[in-house]
Order: C-alpha cells, then structure tokens, then sequence
C-alpha cells in the first residue's frame, strides 16, 4: 500500500515558497515564530528553548537576514554581531564575492563525481599551503573543525606509531569521539566516556607541565604521538598564554619526537591580527587544524594541513582517510573566495587595529565596574570579558541582547563572554557596541 505524502509535499511547498520571499507580511511572521517554536521542542531540541542562545526573555528572537556585521531577526529588529557565529564570520555576514564565487560554481556544478579530479580542491590546497607557515603542504578537506582534529589525531598516530597524546584543560576541539578526548570538560566527556585511551590534560599555558608529561610518558614506554593545543583558548574563555609558550612547545616536540598539532579552528583566518595565530611567535606546526572561517561565512568547510612526511602512509594509499563531501566543488569555492577577501582587504591587519582599540576601550570601561568586571583580555578581535559571576555575565549579555547586541558566553568558562565580530566591523559599530556595553554595565551594577 502506498503512502500519501500529499500533505509533505503541500508543506515543503510552502516552505520553499517563504524562503523565496523577500518580505513576509505580519501574520506570516507570526506564524514562522510559533512554527519555529514548536518543531524545536517537537523535533530538534527543547533544550535549545531553555538555554536561550540569544538570552532573550521569550522565544520570538528567529534569524532571519544578514549582511556585513550584522543580522536581523523576523521582526525587523537589527543586531551588531559580537559572537560572529562563534569565529565564522571574518569576512563579514555573505560577503558579496564569497556569494558570487557559490552562485558561479552551482551553476556549473555542485558537487564532484568522487572519481576524477576535482580542480578547485586541487586550486585551494594550493593557496592553503602558500598562506600557511613554514612547510606545510599537504592539505585534506573536511566539512567541519571536529573533522580536521579528528583526521589531525588519526595521522599524528599513523606517522608516529605512537598512540598517547597531551591536550591541556579547558581545551575545546570538538565533541566526536576522537576530538572529545581531547577536549576538557567534565560536563562534555561523562556521559561518552570511556573515551580514545592515551589522552593526557596539563593546565594550559605552562610549557613545564607539558614537558614533565612528555618526560613521564616516555619513562614508562607510552612516547607521546602528539601535543594539541589552541594557541588562544577559544570555548575556554579566550585565554591568552605567555608569549614564550608556543616556540617551547615547538622545542620539547621536537626533543622527544612528538608532533605538535596547533588547532586554529577559532583563531586563524585573520581573528587574532595575524593569517594564524602561530604567526605571532615564528612556530611552525606539523598539523594544522582548520574550519570556522575558513569557508567565508557561507559555507561549511575545514583543513587538516602538514608537513609531506606525515603524508607519505596517506600517498602511498589515498584511501586510508576519505571524506564524501569534505572539499566539494561549492566549499572550495567559497573558501578561495575567503582567501582572495581577507588578503585583498587587508582584514587581519585590521583585526589587529580594530582589536588593539576594542581593547583599550573595553578595559577603560572594565576599570569603572569592578564589581562586575574580573577582567577584559584579547589578541585581535578574539576578546574576552570575563565577570565576577556567571549569573553577572548572563545579565551583560542579556542586557546587551536587549539593545541589538549579541554575544554569548563560553560553553567551557561560562563566567566569559566572548568578542568575536566580523573583522569588517567599523569603527561607528564598535563605537556602538561600547557605548551599549557602558549602559548595560550601569544597569548590572546596581545588581552587583
């Protein structure tokens, strides 16, 4: 007996036709909120409506235009973005050559036959490895930042034959099974666990722990593969590490014969006023994780960069790491389009100006609340505010939300808010947004 999908069809009909509109009258948006609603508690997640992402006080904050450094909600009501969909927006909200570069390849193609060679995945490993520090060369495509950790563990363990790894706590680099084990958090790992074995976690920033880790490991036979590290904590609320942390790190992998994996999912891409944050201190990796704004803002794409010997087991045979979709026809487009943007604009140059000023005026705005301010910290537009209670961090970011700004908390350091907006925001915006971060901080003062 066959199935009726009549009434499927009608529906995603009528989806379509909303998407196709420019405008929706009042009683169409009224609606798309309470469908919204309803097919998040039914369907996605009710979870989602209690955590609030956008801390509003009802559930009518429904995305639904952007452009620039800003977004709109259905109703009209206009945000400066400050969380920049957690570092994915560089280039700013569809970028018109980002845009063009998608529209031009879905019309010719969208995705590849998975058998012959596909050109632009060739083209854009090309500038990676030309943009990328040092000799990095080799490049596999992914569809996400959990991707390229995951395929940066597989191939540390393939090269080196080892199998046991130092992470740091508070690390963030992704939530699969793989990349879980090397992330940090109690809440996260419990329910999954036991995890991949041989994961090690010394506190973040101190290069001596991480060199008693790698000396105990190799004292009772388990040589470690590789040690992976952000170099700003991103999720564990934008923690900046002594100057001399990275170039140590360097030195003790190549003393005991592990790769140093640097995860810049978050902070390359031009975030920290620099291509990749390494860049700042002369280190060179031997993997180097990629996503987030690697994909300009539009669509989803990630990289896994290393050096050739690390590839030599993979060209010997191709097959042993293989994706579907990671490097498709229409994400490398978008992602040559990004590298084309961020160096024609010159935008981690102007990250590096727009941050050091955010900078200055968040922390002479800090210094008049201290009550409520622990501290303001940052490289670029990678900026953490972090309060002196997370109930005091929600109620800024709450407050902010109120006034058309929007941040978000950390999910590993909730007391943070991060900074995070597209590095083409101007000066007028940023401007804005302190001027709406003082009257909010005056109003949660008085709660202090």
């Amino acid at each position: 007996m066959s199935l009726d999908y009549s009434h499927i069809i009608a529906e995603s009909q009528r989806y379509l036709d909303m998407i196709a509109k420019e405008e929706l009258t009042m009683a169409e948006k009224d609606a798309l909120v309470k469908e919204t609603v309803e097919a998040f508690r039914d369907h996605v997640n009710p979870g989602f409506l209690e955590y609030r992402k956008s801390v509003s006080t009802d559930y009518t904050s429904v995305e639904w235009k952007d452009g620039g450094a800003t977004f709109t909600d259905v109703y009209g009501k206009e945000f400066i973005d400050c969380l920049g969909g957690y570092g994915i927006y560089n280039v700013g909200h569809r970028h018109p050559k980002v845009l063009a570069a998608v529209i031009n390849q879905l019309k010719r193609q969208a995705l590849h036959s998975q058998e012959l060679l596909d050109p632009l995945r060739a083209l854009l490993a090309k500038l990676v490895a030309a943009i990328t520090p040092g000799d990095l060369q080799y490049v596999f495509f992914v569809n996400s930042g959990t991707e390229s950790v995951e395929a940066a563990i597989k191939f540390a363990r393939m090269y080196t034959g080892r199998r046991s790894f130092i992470s740091t706590t508070r690390a963030f680099h992704g939530k699969s099974l793989g990349s879980l084990s090397a992330t940090a958090k109690a809440v996260f790992r419990k329910p999954f666990l036991p995890l991949i074995p041989g994961f090690h976690h010394v506190p973040y920033g101190n290069a001596e722990a991480v060199a008693m880790m790698l000396e105990s490991c190799a004292f009772v036979g388990e040589d470690v593969a590789a040690v992976i590290v952000e170099p700003i904590q991103g999720e564990g609320g934008v923690i900046v590490p002594p100057d001399d942390y990275l170039p140590k790190l360097r030195k003790l992998c190549d003393q005991y014969g592990a790769l140093l994996i640097l995860d810049e999912v978050q902070t390359g891409m031009g975030r920290t006023g620099k291509m990749f944050a390494c860049e700042h201190c002369g280190v060179v990796p031997d993997i180097l994780c990629l996503a987030k704004a690697f994909g300009g803002g539009v669509m989803p794409i990630g990289a896994t960069v290393a050096r050739k010997p690390i590839w030599e087991k993979l060209i010997e045979n191709p097959f042993l790491h293989t994706t579907t979709f990671g490097g498709n026809p229409v994400c490398c487009a978008a992602a040559i389009a990004n590298i084309n943007v961020l160096l024609e604009e010159n935008l981690p140059q102007r990250a590096a100006e727009s941050g050091a000023y955010m900078l200055r005026r968040l922390r002479e705005l800090a210094a008049k609340y201290p009550a409520v301010v622990l501290e303001v910290r940052g490289k670029g537009l990678m900026i953490g505010i972090e309060f002196v209670s997370n109930e005091l961090g929600y109620e800024v970011a709450k407050g902010l939300f109120a006034r058309g700004v929007l941040v978000a908390g950390t999910l590993i350091n909730a007391k943070s808010i991060r900074i995070e907006p597209p590095l083409t925001i101007s000066r007028d915006q940023q401007d804005r947004v302190i001027e709406r971060l003082a009257a909010t901080l005056e109003e949660v003062n008085r709660l202090a």
